[in-house]
Order: C-alpha cells, then structure tokens, then sequence
C-alpha cells in the first residue's frame, strides 16, 4: 500500500526514491534494455510516478530510448552505459531500426563476383579476397551469412572440399561454394545435381579424410562413383 506524503513534505523527495527504483531496474537488463509496460509492471510503482520518473532521467541523460526491431511501436529504455544487443538492433543488416537491403545487395552481388572469379572458394575465401582489395566493408559473419541465404535462394551451391582438383587448396571436408551451373543444358543439369549431391557432405568419417591419408578421396569408392557421373 502506499503511503501519503505527509502535508508540507517536499514534493521532490518521492520522486528521487522513484528515479532510483526506476534507473536500478533499467540498469539490471543491461544490454536488453527493457519495455515501458514492463518497467511499470516491475516498478511496482504507479503508472504516472514511473512516466514522471523516466522523463527525468532521461533529461539527466542517465537513461535513453532504443529502437526495438521486433516491436518498433513500443518505448525501450536502457542505461546510458549499455549498448543496445543485436537481439534489439538486428545487428549489422539494420541502420536505425530498419533493414539494410542495399548492403544486403551489395554483398549479394560482391560475393556472386568473386565466386564467379575463384570459381570454388570458402566464406574466409571470400573475406580474405574482399579485404585484400578493401573492396568493401564487412564482416566475416556477414559474408557467412550472405552465403548461406544465397544457397538457400538458389544462387550458388555449398559443397564440400575433396581436397582434389579444384579444392587441392581448401582443406578436406571445408564448405565451398560455387555457381550453380545453368539449367540451359542436361551436362549442366547433370553437374549441378552431381555437385549437390558429393558423398563427402554426409560422410561421418569426414574429418579423418585428407588427401594422402589411409582415409582419402583417392581411396574411396563412393568418392569415385560421384566423379563418374
């Protein structure tokens, strides 16, 4: 229950407590941040006595409002101190609140090229590539999950390394990509499926396989059958 504030009493004294039991709260979710509803829930305060309070604190810039990607409409707060996490910002794809699909492009297009070029390479492939030349801005991270939307989409295919040929340089077992082969004829369609479907991909021994090994591309039989097809 609460108490009244006795006649003559300074009006700014609850108001401090509030501040102080509002800030905590807010400081304890770190870089989570936490919801307005919430805080009033947690607060236990009134719902005027809270509005009042984060107001103030955001005035004495110990507090501040962050964008929510999941629920924009609703008021975040966070301590000045924290950093919003990616859980609230998106992380890299969004500026602001909102998705970045020119970046999202761009490195789409960027890593298509630079496939295209190697013909068969890895995410660190690509990244080393990119960095090399400082031809854009990104993460390791990024790259990886550009790739991963681009298989899904159909744009390039994910293979593993046999550690033969083309991959003599990229470790057996590795995830590769490359362009998927253009469905205009069978021999296309044909390597396409081929290269979708490398027994190396499922093997459970696929660790213990290196090219000179007991375990090796050059010794296995299903290894063999795939490069007949």
């Amino acid at each position: 229950m609460k108490r009244r504030r006795p006649e003559g009493a300074s009006p700014s004294q609850p108001l401090v407590d509030s501040e102080n039991v509002v800030l905590n709260l807010i400081k304890s979710k770190k870089n989570l941040g936490i919801w307005l509803a919430d805080i009033k829930k947690e607060a236990k305060l009134q719902p005027a006595v809270v509005d009042k309070s984060l107001a103030s604190l955001v005035k004495k810039n110990l507090i501040k409002q962050v964008k929510n990607i999941q629920n924009k409409a609703r008021k975040h707060y966070m301590a000045v101190e924290f950093e919003p996490s990616e859980e609230l910002t998106g992380g890299a794809w969004y500026t602001e609140g909102n998705l970045d699909k020119e970046l999202i492009n761009i490195l789409k297009e960027t890593c298509l090229k630079v496939i295209n070029k190697l013909h068969v390479t890895t995410a660190d492939g690509i990244f080393d590539f990119l960095k090399d030349r400082k031809a854009i801005n990104c993460t390791l991270g990024q790259i990886s999950e550009i790739l991963r939307s681009m298989v899904l989409d159909n744009s390039v295919i994910e293979v593993k390394s046999s550690g033969l040929g083309e991959y003599h340089s990229i470790p057996v077992g590795a995830t590769c990509y490359r362009i998927i082969a253009s469905a205009g004829t069978g021999a296309d369609k044909k390597m396409g499926s081929a290269m979708a479907s490398i027994p190396c991909g499922v093997c459970p021994r696929i660790s213990e396989c290196t090219p000179d090994g007991i375990i090796s591309p050059k010794a296995c039989i299903y290894f063999s059958k795939w490069l007949e097809f």
